[in-house]
């Protein structure tokens, strides 16, 4: 067979192999996948492909991500927030396009996986503190509302009352803060409320109940403290030792307790803010009396209990 023969032959055989095979525009035509996948190339896939095709692995197929979330289907986490896609839709129902969906000033990721906070409430303990002042500025607990449990939320300590909402004590008197507000006192200053702790007690010779001069000395710093608080009484428990009757020494330290009573009416303290108590014997003798065998000189005393009138105490 010559060629000639052949050349006249060829279009007759493809003729009829298209004949058989249908038309070529009846033949689908898939793009080829590119070395980089970009946008355009997955636009140009059919809805069917894109469905089929997590091209980020984020388990978030490409069809949802482009046309559902607007997302990036080439990143897995398109607003960079430290959440995925998927978690942000599926899991927190956040918003992927945005890193800190409730615009406290914390990224989604970091409300979620660091601080434990609502990344869709911006404040997520309802202080009036959004979680970011709380975490960034004041840095006090975005998950409670009174971080340092004084008994005043952080919004109050911050902006009313200018108190530290990290230290139940800001001006380290004793007094939580939230119990000198509710007082009505600073909680700010360490010197108010004037509060009395302890006073001096005095002691006497046998059988006496003048005021010496060691005992005027201790009195006299209790007026001090009495008049800087003055709405704190005073209560005088008087006692005697153990040598003599019961009656007698009843009788002794009324004489005793109305002393001490004296010298601080004398030294400007109301009589209405002082209670006076003879007891008699004191309630414990002494181990060991005095070496002069006049009973026992601690046994022979005055005290002077404050009577605060505040309905808290402090706690040192």
């Amino acid at each position: 067979m010559n060629n000639r023969y052949l050349s006249r032959l060829a279009p007759v055989v493809l003729a009829g192999l298209l004949g058989a095979c249908g038309s070529t525009e009846d033949v689908p035509t898939v793009p080829a996948e590119p070395t980089e996948i970009t946008l355009d190339y997955l636009r140009s896939l059919t809805p069917e492909q894109l469905k089929a095709r997590d091209t980020d692995n984020d388990r978030l197929n490409d069809y949802d991500e482009l046309y559902t979330h607007n997302t990036n289907p080439l990143r897995a986490d398109s607003d960079n927030d430290g959440l995925t896609d998927y978690e942000e839709v599926m899991t927190h129902q956040t918003d992927p396009n945005n890193a800190d969906t409730d615009g406290d000033g914390l990224s989604d990721g970091n409300e979620v996986k660091v601080h434990r906070t609502n990344p869709k409430n911006a404040d997520s303990d309802g202080d009036g503190l959004s979680d970011g002042d709380e975490i960034n500025r004041y840095r006090t607990n975005p998950n409670s509302a009174d971080s340092d449990n004084d008994g005043l939320s952080d919004y109050d300590e911050v902006n009313r009352h200018n108190s530290d909402p990290n230290n139940p004590d800001s001006d380290g008197d004793g007094f939580t803060d939230g119990q000198e507000v509710q007082m009505g006192t600073n909680p700010r200053d360490n010197s108010d409320p004037k509060y009395i702790r302890t006073l001096g007690n005095v002691n006497f010779a046998f059988d006496r109940s003048d005021i010496d001069a060691e005992a005027a000395t201790t009195l006299t710093n209790n007026v001090n403290m009495l008049k800087n608080a003055p709405n704190f009484k005073v209560r005088v428990d008087a006692y005697t030792d153990h040598v003599g009757g019961d009656q007698y020494n009843l009788r002794l330290s009324v004489r005793r307790a109305n002393a001490v009573r004296d010298f601080y009416t004398s030294n400007g303290i109301a009589a209405d803010r002082i209670e006076a108590r003879g007891l008699g014997k004191a309630p414990v003798p002494c181990a060991v009396d005095d070496t002069n065998g006049k009973g026992c000189r601690a046994n022979r005393r005055a005290e002077s209990v404050p009577v605060s009138p505040l309905p808290f105490a402090p706690r040192n």
